[in-house]
């Protein structure tokens, strides 16, 4: 099984599948590839029907999608651990995911993920909001799941929601104390830090991704 991704600094899609096969242990070879360089776009071209990452190669089947290819591996190799087991949390969780995967427009697209950077950004209203509702999923699964993942294991959701994490550290935003502790939590696993410290040691600049000031 081959997974192409993009830099680790920058790319948010990236992690989401990248994360979900390492916290599982799942066996899979890494294809990174440079974000908006002729070599990423020839690469997936020749493999894939867009051009964009996380994109996944398992023996003759293709997946392009990052949700998608959580779902591939959840049913193929996870035998359904990817997914809370209760069917009323299962539902919950699949729907922040797909909140997370659809909505967020302003947060993302003001607050590029820059593992590498510490920044400040002036932020929109809608940003604001998209900021209010994050503090208010973590803080509601805090308080069912305290000191843990949203819904106290590992799932596919805590994968979608580990680059918000990321850029909130980015960018010095502040969450409630309850929020904050998800965010923490996040931040202490060890494969999460592992991707961490590979973004760091990457030299690649992705110009559209480097927003706001620099903070000293």
């Amino acid at each position: 099984m081959q997974l192409f991704i993009g830099n680790k600094n920058y790319s948010t899609w990236s992690l989401r599948a990248w994360y979900l096969l390492s916290k599982f242990n799942v066996s899979f070879a890494e294809k990174q590839l440079v974000l908006d360089t002729l070599e990423f776009y020839e690469v997936l071209k020749s493999k894939f029907p867009v051009q964009k990452v996380p994109a996944l190669i398992d023996s003759d089947l293709i997946v392009w999608d990052s949700l998608a290819i959580c779902e591939y591996i959840n049913d193929a190799y996870l035998n359904g651990a990817g997914w809370p087991s209760d069917i009323a949390q299962r539902a919950k969780a699949r729907s922040l995911a797909a909140e997370m995967h659809s909505g967020f427009a302003a947060l993302r697209n003001e607050m590029p993920m820059n593992i590498r950077a510490k920044r400040h950004v002036e932020l929109s209203e809608q940003a604001e909001k998209d900021i209010a509702r994050m503090d208010e999923i973590f803080s509601a699964q805090q308080q069912s799941y305290p000191n843990a993942w949203l819904f106290g294991d590992f799932s596919i959701v805590d994968a979608m929601f580990a680059p918000v994490v990321l850029r909130f550290k980015t960018y010095q935003i502040e969450l409630s104390s309850t929020a904050q502790a998800y965010c923490q939590h996040v931040l202490a696993c060890p494969i999460l830090q592992t991707w961490i410290a590979k973004a760091l040691a990457e030299t690649d600049i992705v110009e559209c991704d480097e927003a706001g000031e620099e903070l000293i």
